[in-house]
């Protein structure tokens, strides 16, 4: 046997006690998730508004899919509007530390896709966002682990 193995064998272990797990933020002592206040979703909320965008809807995703925390959707009058906002979204949040900040569809016009990361933003003409209607398709609710084993 080594020395060094003799070393680490010998004398009595001391048992010390372990702290308990931190827990994550935003989680709380039912299981269920609280939300915190996101910065940049209220960055962009603002920003939009100030830019006059119309019917602003947000859509909290966290429940619903990876892709992004949240979801924010707002229409534009012109093709225009719809770049100066996305311009004025990128300005407004890389001094937040949010960089990259990907954008599509600034040069076509109907719709505009800004991604900052937890905050996925659809900027679109009237027409382009009653056609694509992305809020009925992700503003439904999915049912909770326990109570959809239950039902089937």
């Amino acid at each position: 046997m080594s020395k060094l193995t003799a070393l680490a064998s010998s004398g009595p272990k001391r048992s010390v006690p372990r702290k308990a797990p931190r827990k994550p933020a935003g989680e709380t002592t039912n299981g269920h998730a609280r939300r915190l206040p996101n910065p940049v979703l209220k960055l962009i909320e603002t920003s939009l508004d100030a830019d006059k965008a119309e019917e602003i809807v947000t859509i909290d995703l966290s429940n619903k899919t990876t892709i992004a925390d949240y979801m924010v959707i707002a229409t534009g009058r012109s093709q225009r509007q719809l770049a100066a906002m996305a311009d004025h979204l990128v300005m407004k949040l890389k001094p937040q530390g949010v960089s990259p900040v990907a954008i599509e569809g600034k040069g076509t016009g109907d719709w505009v896709l800004v991604d900052a990361g937890d905050v996925v933003v659809h900027l679109f003409r009237p027409e382009a966002r009653a056609h694509y209607n992305l809020e009925k398709m992700w503003a439904f609710e999915m049912p909770e682990p326990g109570r959809a084993a239950a039902g089937a």
